[in-house]
């Protein structure tokens, strides 16, 4: 495995990129941990991270990366076109983190929200922390 990713297990927009990377993460290189999970929470406070619920973090090589900075880290390493997306690493983290920020402020409002945290199926039940 090369990362973690810890995502927000009752948002639409969150479950649907989860859903994306494993389709396209085809060497099985990424985990997942929702962040209102047990685990998401240890690692968090591992890595010395508040609860938010408005970041993905990923983490790699023992270092966490939080907004813009952890989609950047992921999409080079999908099947496809997306590792173009590198180039996104040209504009300015606070330029890029603005526009996270927004995403993430609105993703329930724009995308929806479940009841409860994503289920893993029994095919993806190895890639998701406990």
């Amino acid at each position: 495995m090369s990362g973690i990713i810890l995502f927000d297990g009752v948002c639409n927009l969150c479950n649907h990129l989860v859903d994306f990377v494993i389709k396209r993460d085809i060497k099985g290189r990424y985990q997942f941990a929702s962040l209102q999970s047990e685990k998401g929470k240890a690692l968090l406070k591992e890595h010395g991270l508040r609860l938010d619920l408005h970041t993905m973090v990923v983490i790699e090589n023992q270092q966490a990366y939080t907004k813009s900075d952890a989609a950047l880290r992921v999409f080079p390493k999908l099947k496809g076109f997306w590792p173009l997306f590198r180039v996104l690493n040209i504009v300015p983290r606070p330029i890029r983190n603005k526009v996270y920020d927004w995403i993430a402020h609105n993703r329930y409002r724009l995308f929806g929200k479940k009841e409860s945290c994503r289920l893993p199926s029994k095919e993806e039940r190895s890639r998701f922390l406990t």
